[in-house]
């Protein structure tokens, strides 16, 4: 493989006096900095390891889930591949998550360090990818410890439900690295190795479809196997035994090509489900300028940084998203121009072409932009920076102590930043009291600090971010939800049981439905409206016919309407699907009622082998009956 003319400025360890003072040998070289990099990004990130689960899809992703909840089993793996809950096909991440459950239990601790971990070796496999291409030691390692230290990442690595991006990052490298080793020399082994490990990404998240363009990028640097249209570039070396056409090498990714296409047409239509209103192409196209270059600002000032930023809608700045436009314009016409600097070039496209699925051209979601979007397209970001760097040091004659003593501050500000950064994620009211602190109008935060609230027992300091964010969003079905809850709470039953009939309506989030549907069987039962409560429990039945807490409201619902034969049915079905004290108690009840005083003890020792201690489960019985 050819070195880039440039490399001249920044020789290999075999050349250089101070390298071989490092180490004589260059592997030893890649393995101490390897394990510089894996060292400083767990203790960097480690205070992450003792966060919970957040109020915001870990609950759907794992702690509430009950098909990863429980660990392995072929069952899990069968679901996996046919699940798309949270409008996302991602089979191999959902084994991830059951594994982890497996592992660690319902542990947040767990699945945290195995992020990390991943993240870690994320950061190690990038350097080793970019040394063995371009054969530029400091350059790669550079790129690879922006990567590991940037604080654009934590929300990938902190957040447990993001899971799927470290995990598709690494089989995306892996997949990198065997192509690296197919294009020194081609075969069929060689082929397949690449197409498995990118098929393990695109399962994993189909962020990584653009895998295809990123390999002809790399095609033209660092690995020269595009063949030169003219004789004398051919004169000029740019070219060795494996280069091809453009044509030869598009038709030699077909394969990885039509890979893509059915990962975007699956991914489209699990989406489409789940996406309630659709934006006119016109703001899309606007947002997506826009956030090209909001992206291209927190790369160089991360500050400010939050998992939600909403979507401004019809108020978007139009005079700042062409003004956006014209500049991205700008900036490519200048890399087609000047092409020969092969780093800037395949950074920049590299850039623009791997953010492409989640710009928003293609509405998949109701925000404007996501750091997580950034975790794979910033590399070229990072690679432009690195090589430019190190390329107008050489020529500008400038002291070897002045780059390492910028490169040192620039990463010890990163660390800064990120210890900055990784402490809001320690909990629920942290991060999204901060996330509203710097996001205006941001509804979904205003939710989910409610929901936090709520949790610790602050209701009523709880509602007030209900209301804002009802007064952001009419239609917020969450915000619906939980006023709704609350208007039960306080025995306004027909105000709750009106909400609980909207959320169909505005929203196509099962989770949601089926909560909606349980609190309003709840609530016909408090107003003695007996065979409604049961609609509503049936309603839930008839799609999730597993539902243990459906099962439980139906009992209770025909218990309380005098029907105790079809009572005991349902609490043993819930007692099937959710074996939990308290279900096993009211089951006993029941019984007791119904005079099986035998299989009445039966039940109530069962919920004592599953609780000892069963006086809060008592209570919560207790309440359940007689309200």
């Amino acid at each position: 493989m050819l070195v880039e003319p440039m490399a001249s400025a920044e020789t290999t360890s075999n050349q250089n006096p101070a390298d071989s003072q490092f180490f004589r040998n260059p592997a030893k070289q890649k393995l101490t900095l390897c394990l510089l990099l894996v060292a400083a990004t767990l203790a960097l990130y480690s205070p992450i390891t003792r966060a919970p689960f957040l109020n915001y899809d870990d609950a759907l992703h794992v702690a509430d889930n009950p098909h990863v909840r429980t660990g392995l089993t072929w069952s899990t793996v069968i679901w996996a591949f046919r699940s798309s809950e949270t409008a996302d096909w991602h089979p191999i991440t959902w084994l991830s998550h059951a594994l982890d459950c497996q592992l660690f239990g319902l542990s947040p601790e767990g699945p945290h360090t195995v992020n990390l971990l991943l993240h870690a070796i994320n950061a190690a496999l990038l350097f080793l990818i970019l040394a063995s291409a371009t054969q530029l030691l400091w350059r790669s390692f550079a790129v690879a410890a922006l990567f590991a230290l940037h604080p654009i990442n934590v929300e990938s690595v902190a957040w447990i439900s993001e899971r799927k991006d470290v995990l598709s990052t690494f089989f995306f490298f892996l997949a990198l690295a065997a192509y690296g080793w197919y294009a020194r020399r081609p075969g069929l082994a060689r082929y397949l190795t690449v197409t498995a490990a990118y098929a393990l990404a695109l399962m994993s998240k189909a962020q990584v479809i653009t895998f295809p363009f990123a390999l002809l990028l790399l095609d033209y640097w660092p690995l020269h196997r595009l063949a030169p249209a003219d004789a004398a570039a051919a004169n000029r070396g740019h070219t060795d035994a494996q280069a091809k056409s453009f044509l030869g090498l598009l038709w030699e990714k077909a394969p990885w090509l039509a890979l893509s296409a059915a990962s975007a047409i699956i991914t489209m239509k699990v989406e489409a489900a789940a996406t309630q209103a659709r934006l006119p192409f016109s703001l899309r196209l606007a947002n997506a300028s826009a956030a090209y270059v909001k992206y291209l600002e927190k790369a160089f000032w991360p500050v400010h940084l939050a998992p939600i930023y909403p979507h401004p809608g019809a108020s978007i700045n139009i005079a700042a998203a062409i003004a956006s436009a014209a500049a991205l314009i700008a900036i490519s016409i200048f890399a087609l121009v000047f092409r020969r600097h092969r780093p800037f070039f395949v950074g920049w496209f590299w850039f623009l072409g791997t953010l492409v699925p989640m710009i928003g051209l293609i509405q998949i979601s109701v925000h404007s932009m996501a750091d997580r979007y950034a975790y794979i397209p910033l590399l070229g970001i990072f690679v432009i920076v690195c090589w430019g760097a190190a390329d107008l040091a050489a020529r500008w004659r400038v002291p070897k102590w002045a780059p390492l003593a910028a490169s040192a501050a620039v990463l010890l500000a990163l660390a800064l930043l990120l210890s900055r950064q990784i402490a809001f994620w320690s909990d629920d009211v942290t991060l999204w009291t901060h996330t509203l602190s710097i996001t205006e109008r941001n509804y979904t935060a205003e939710d989910n600090l409610a929901g936090a609230l709520i949790a610790e027992g602050k209701i009523d300091e709880a509602m007030s971010h209900v209301r804002r964010a009802l007064s952001f969003a009419p239609d917020d079905a969450m915000a619906t939800l939980n006023l709704s809850t609350y208007d039960q709470m306080r025995g306004n039953y027909q105000a709750a049981l009106s909400g609980y009939s909207r959320i169909p309506l505005i929203s196509r989030n099962a989770s949601l439905i089926e909560q909606a549907r349980i609190n309003s069987g709840y609530a016909h039962m408090s107003l003695k409206q007996y065979e409604n409560a049961q609609k509503d429990f049936a309603a839930i039945l008839q799609s999730q016919p597993a539902n243990a807490a459906a099962y439980r409201g139906l009992a209770l619902a025909k218990q309380r309407g005098g029907d105790l034969a079809a009572a005991i049915r349902n609490y043993q079905q819930a007692a099937q699907f959710e074996p939990s004290a308290l279900n096993y108690l009211l089951l006993a009840q029941a019984l007791e009622q119904a005079g099986q005083t035998e299989a009445a003890r039966a039940a109530q020792s069962q919920a004592a082998t599953l609780a000892p201690n069963l006086a809060d489960d008592q209570a919560i019985a207790h309440r359940l009956l007689t309200e």
